[in-house]
């Protein structure tokens, strides 16, 4: 059985329509006006091993953050979504990203509870047009909005661009490994529910 979703946000800010297929290796269509963002969450669904398909228009004029955010509410709804009762996910799932001089562990738990934590550079430049603060403002929405546990440890790294490529892949595959199925029935909680 295909897990998948559909998601359609609109405001007076951003216009955003998103399908989200897990365990997917189709390769996915990207379009949020920002170049760079676009890039990240390439590498993000791959390693995560989703398909989306995103399209995403916000008020660019003004600047970035409304479209980021907004992305990452769309994205974890979907996720989280497309999850169902989370029946037989393994729902831990950890992975440690090296991207050449630049490394990062990313540490997910789909526990029905959205908490983001990042330790590491301080990311408050910019790649060009992109503020680096928006990747954190992309993880936090997505983990309020997926209902996840999601950790992040930026431990070292000298090029901002590997950096931030580090992170993206390590969130991804870390969320893969936590959303697989294990093999076994029933949710993965003493509570009976995630």
């Amino acid at each position: 059985m295909e897990r998948s979703a559909h998601i359609e946000r609109k405001t007076n800010e951003t216009d955003i329509t998103l399908k989200c297929i897990l365990d997917s290796g189709d390769a996915s269509i990207i379009t949020t006006g920002i170049g760079f963002f676009n890039h990240m969450l390439t590498l993000f669904v791959t390693h995560g091993r989703m398909n989306i398909q995103l399209n995403a228009r916000g008020d660019l004029e003004v600047d970035d953050h409304h479209t980021v955010e907004d992305i990452g509410i769309c994205m974890g709804k979907a996720f989280n979504k497309a999850l169902g009762d989370k029946s037989g996910i393994s729902r831990f799932g950890q992975a440690v990203i090296p991207m050449d001089e630049a490394c990062t562990a990313a540490v997910v738990d789909i526990s029905g509870r959205g908490c983001f934590v990042y330790k590491g550079d301080k990311l408050t430049g910019a790649i060009g047009q992109y503020q680096e603060e928006l990747t954190l403002e992309f993880f936090q929405s997505f983990a309020h909005n997926a209902l996840i546990t999601l950790h992040i440890q930026q431990m070292y790294g000298d090029n901002r661009h590997h950096i931030h490529e580090s992170i993206f892949k390590s969130a991804g595959l870390a969320l893969y490994r936590a959303y697989s199925l294990s093999g076994r029935t029933g949710i993965p909680s003493t509570k009976g529910v995630l």
